[in-house]
């Protein structure tokens, strides 16, 4: 990575903060604090990849900063069960097995049968909830006090974290949002918060998705209405999409079933999994003789059946995906159905979710989304929120966390409205040491994207994705020749093969002749190396690409000596 700029030596008594994930993208979010040699993590998630990473399954936060440092790390927190703060902690397991982790029950459950998944052991895992205090460190000197505060959010069980250092106090809110009438009755700790504002916090760190929106997140129950008005309405079997952890949402939908006298299946693994832990623990109460088995509903009448399905980011591979592309072996989409995509758009995902919703329409289907019905609220606190809290906490230091620079920058301008001299707009890498009350960047760290394809971890670099995204749009040419470099002749070829690109076999005849005289030229004048050969016969063929057609295929060219 270009430009880092090494942090200095980190001083006894001053903590020192490092974003690996989640400042700059909607995602892989991870911070590492470090105080007095010992490390305290919050949070593993990871970022799903958009258009221009092809072929890559999950990107993970910056982990290879940590391989030198495993042995400092007393623990790591999770602030709750969504992907993109637990999805990568199977990652970090493999690199230290023996961590242990802090989480409430709910986002204790989905992590272990994600561990299952993985194949990996079961986690050394300390369940918590909000009012628990726990201290981690050396035995006899711990570093870090922890005190965990409820929170509101679109999965039940979050928890914000008060990080207690010699340093001062760090209070992380994990996701959240203010809902005041919140369909589980739990409210987000404001008191909690008052609490440790009067007490004095160093340092806020605060959830940015929604820093740009104005007022409040409307209330989960408000979405009760639309939702009535779907179900009172459809003529057909109704297909709700929403996130395999909305637990609240699924609790709507399967009361809605049960008055409206249908029946309901899960689609999609992780939906099943993660639906079975949620009613084992409590939080997902299914009303007698609703749920069925995914086989149950081909004996079903249409009017009688909910189909709950994963993929309302348009995910190729997930459930609803290959319903509009009617490939999925147990869903058929008909005109009269209605599909209900109840969930944000996650910024990047627009195009594979409108090309989702363009196909489910083509079948006939009737799409019932955010943008056309009050059917879902965002999870995270707006603008009126933010401030209520800042209000409320009086930091001395800000650090937007949770979003796009833009988001981050708005909730740093909402801080310093408020009177928070110092709100800090940090990216991942970006080094914060704290110490007598202030926070400041000091350096930084590479906390470069990871890649993950298939089983493949770290390996894939960006100019490999290049050459993918290449490959896709513009598709290759190769060019096999053979020259003997004592008589300085082509002796076989130019053949050259076309793939992705043009149709016709014979648009390239006219420049077989161009690559054959360049490739000569170039042997007379004494270039021997079948590598420069190749770049001679690279660069021909580019050219006359570029000119005939305006377009910049991958050009693999093969030059045999005999």
């Amino acid at each position: 990575m270009v430009n880092i700029q090494q942090p200095p030596s980190l001083v006894p008594g001053t903590l020192r903060i490092i974003p690996l994930g989640g400042l700059g993208d909607v995602g892989r979010n991870m911070t590492v604090f470090e105080i007095n040699g010992q490390i305290l993590l919050v949070d593993c998630g990871v970022l799903f990849p958009g258009d221009s990473q092809p072929g890559v399954d999950l990107i993970l936060p910056g982990l290879d900063y940590l391989d030198d440092r495993l042995d400092d790390v007393v623990g790591l927190v999770l602030t709750h069960g969504h992907e993109d703060h637990i999805g990568a902690v199977p990652y970090l397991l493999r690199r230290r097995g023996d961590l242990d982790i802090y989480a409430s029950k709910l986002t204790m459950a989905f992590l272990e049968a994600k561990l299952k998944e993985h194949n990996l052991k079961q986690a050394r895992s300390h369940i918590v909830a909000e009012g628990d205090v726990v201290r981690l460190g050396a035995a006899g000197k711990p570093s870090f006090t922890c005190e965990f505060l409820a929170v509101n959010h679109s999965i039940p069980d979050a928890l914000a974290v008060a990080i207690t250092t010699a340093a001062g106090v760090v209070l992380h809110t994990g996701d959240f949002k203010m809902d005041q009438l919140p369909l589980d009755g739990r409210l987000t700790d404001l008191g909690g918060f008052a609490r440790l504002g009067t007490k004095g916090v160093d340092l806020l760190m605060a959830d940015s998705t929604n820093a740009e929106v104005p007022g409040f997140t409307p209330w989960e129950r408000d979405t009760g209405p639309a939702l009535e008005r779907v179900f009172s309405s459809a003529k057909g079997k109704i297909v709700v999409a929403c996130f395999a952890s909305h637990v609240h949402r699924v609790q709507q939908i399967l009361d809605l079933a049960a008055k409206y006298q249908r029946q309901v299946c899960y689609v999609g693994r992780s939906m099943v999994r993660n639906m079975a832990v949620a009613r084992d623990l409590g939080f997902l109460t299914v009303p007698g003789g609703t749920l069925v088995e995914l086989s149950d509903i081909e004996h079903l009448p249409d009017e009688n059946v909910v189909v709950i399905s994963t993929g309302s980011q348009g995910e190729p591979l997930a459930a609803l995906s290959r319903m509009a592309n009617r490939d999925h072996p147990d869903v058929e989409i008909k005109p009269g159905d209605v599909v209900l995509l109840a969930s944000s758009l996650i910024p990047g995902n627009e195009n594979p979710v409108f090309r989702l919703v363009n196909g489910l329409t083509r079948l006939g289907a009737t799409v019932i989304h955010k943008g056309n019905a009050f059917v879902h609220v965002s999870g995270h606190a707006s603008q009126g929120e933010l401030l209520y809290v800042y209000n409320t906490v009086k930091p001395r230091n800000a650090l937007p966390v949770h979003g796009e620079v833009r988001h981050l920058t708005a909730n740093a301008e909402l801080a310093r409205s408020t009177g928070v001299q110092n709100a800090i707009v940090a990216a991942d890498g970006d080094v914060i040491d704290m110490a007598g009350g202030e926070a400041k960047i000091v350096g930084r760290v590479d906390a470069s994207y990871i890649f993950v394809d298939g089983s493949t971890v770290g390996d894939i670099s960006q100019s490999s994705l290049t050459d993918r995204k290449i490959l896709g749009e513009e598709g290759f040419v190769t060019i096999v020749a053979a020259v003997d470099l004592r008589e300085c002749t082509v002796v076989a070829g130019p053949d050259i093969h076309v793939r992705g690109f043009v149709d016709d076999a014979d648009a390239f005849d006219s420049v077989t002749e161009k690559v054959r005289q360049a490739l000569e030229d170039a042997l007379s004048d004494g270039v021997d190396d079948v590598h420069n050969l190749s770049q001679v016969v690279r660069r021909t063929v580019g050219q006359w690409v570029s000119k005939s057609y305006h377009a910049r295929p991958m050009i693999v060219p093969v030059v045999i000596a005999v």
